[in-house]
């Protein structure tokens, strides 16, 4: 189990990579190697999950890993998430399980939801609007939303632009609208006991997110998949202030490894006492594990 009291930091935002080779056949190599190249990511191959949690125990993080689920918007295969958890299971000294299900795939996703829950110990569930190709207050989703609050699970939503597709023909058909956070607020109205995460300064809609976390209770902000010296001021100054503790630390690793997102957060002007706060105790508190 994890030790929260030696961990250094939680990163609130790590993707789980099959081992290179097992997704040749429905172009994620491909989408992935173009990824790696937008983000400057210093890799040839994904590290699996194994060499994810050595990678984090070597650097004392504890990090949220899952994969995303969009087999249907995008043909991509999904890694299953009873093998994602089964190897987080082996490294639980410092992975924390996520799993990600596609709403789309109504009441069987919402009994896998639970199954996954209650047999493999997942704390919560990542959406990729974009990737999925659904609005985030889409009643399709609201069955699916209603069993992880139910079993007091998290949701995490990607929003803002990604770099899923950039700079590919058509950006590889992802569609940015879907990621709008001010969808979110539908969602934290429909279901105010849903812990919601709004993943990544949300470029180019940040006040919008800004504003939902200010006004919902449940709705928190990760900061991954931007290097901290690009955040906008307006991110910062709510950091400090009336935000400082419903900022998470998230590198979106592999594409920004956890040690360059806290070297350039170190550079950039967040008070001294949020500092904790942003890398490890609003995720403790929200994981239940203060």
């Amino acid at each position: 189990m994890i030790d929260f009291d030696k961990i250094r930091a939680i990163d609130f935002h790590t993707h789980a990579e099959e081992p290179c080779g097992c997704h040749s056949d429905d172009g994620y190599d491909d989408l992935q190697s173009t990824m790696a190249s937008y983000f400057g990511a210093p890799w040839k191959h994904p590290p699996t999950v194994q060499e994810t949690a050595a990678h984090y125990r070597e650097q004392n993080i504890a990090a949220v890993i899952f994969p995303v689920d969009a087999e249907r918007e995008t043909g991509y295969r999904r890694y299953k998430n009873e093998e994602v958890a089964a190897i987080a299971a082996e490294n639980d000294d410092v992975l924390i399980p996520f799993a990600s299900i596609d709403p789309w795939k109504g009441k069987m996703g919402v009994r896998e939801a639970r199954r996954l829950i209650k047999e493999f110990g997942i704390k919560g569930f990542k959406f990729h609007p974009t990737m999925q190709g659904f609005f985030p207050n889409d009643r399709i989703a609201y069955p699916l939303y209603e069993a992880i609050a139910e079993e007091g699970g998290i949701a995490l939503f990607h929003t803002g632009q990604t770099g899923v597709g950039s700079g590919m023909p058509g950006g590889n058909g992802m569609r940015l609208k879907y990621s709008n956070p001010m969808y979110m607020d539908d969602v934290a109205v429909d279901f105010p006991d849903l812990k919601i995460i709004l993943a990544h300064p949300s470029f180019p809609w940040q006040e919008e997110a800004l504003s939902v976390a200010q006004h919902k209770p449940n709705v928190y902000i990760d900061m991954s998949g931007w290097s901290p010296k690009y955040f906008p001021d307006i991110l910062v100054r709510y950091a400090n202030s009336i935000l400082k503790k419903k900022m998470l630390f998230g590198s979106d690793w592999p594409m920004i490894s956890p040690e360059r997102w806290l070297n350039d957060f170190e550079k950039i002007a967040i008070k001294d006492e949020v500092r904790p706060l942003i890398l490890k105790e609003n995720a403790m508190r929200l994981l239940g594990a203060s």
